[in-house]
């Protein structure tokens, strides 16, 4: 069986630049982003039994998904400007809907709080860097490339 590879710029990244109420209209890709890592941290409960003469047993009892990106500050474009303008911001101001299409035509999206890691620096020969976080609020809408929505 062959597979089929793609690069990592196929995914497609959306972000609300009118926080929690942004229409679709108000969704952008912010620009000149460079790299993007999803982080799944699963919580798994262990016990060991005394049916299980010893071995553990587990129960995976939650779940959080974030996502670091890291690019350059773009001033001047809506998404990255937004972004970016987080840096000083507290509680509902940081979050934002969010959006991602992944390789395969999968859509998540839930709301996230953004966390802005760096809003700026690097070597004096550097252009302008912006690097952060976007963390899932809750529970995230998954709809499989076929277009039904799947229950996480």
């Amino acid at each position: 069986m062959n597979g089929t590879v793609f690069p990592v710029h196929y995914n497609r990244f959306k972000f609300g630049i009118m926080g929690m109420e942004s229409t679709d209209a108000e969704m952008v890709v912010p620009k000149d982003l460079e790299n993007f890592a999803p982080s799944i941290d699963g919580t798994v409960e262990e016990w060991y039994a005394m049916d299980a003469e010893g071995w553990a047993k587990a129960s995976m009892t939650g779940k959080k998904l974030g996502f670091s990106f890291k690019g350059k500050r773009s001033v001047g474009d809506p998404g990255n400007d937004y972004i970016a303008g987080l840096a000083w911001k507290f509680g509902n101001d940081v979050m934002t809907k969010f959006e991602w299409e992944m390789i395969s035509g999968t859509k998540l999206s839930c709301v996230v709080v953004i966390n802005v890691t760096a809003p700026g620096g690097g070597d004096s020969t550097n252009i302008d860097s912006l690097e952060f976080e976007a963390i899932c609020y809750g529970k995230p809408e998954i709809i499989p490339a076929s277009g039904q929505t799947e229950t996480v």
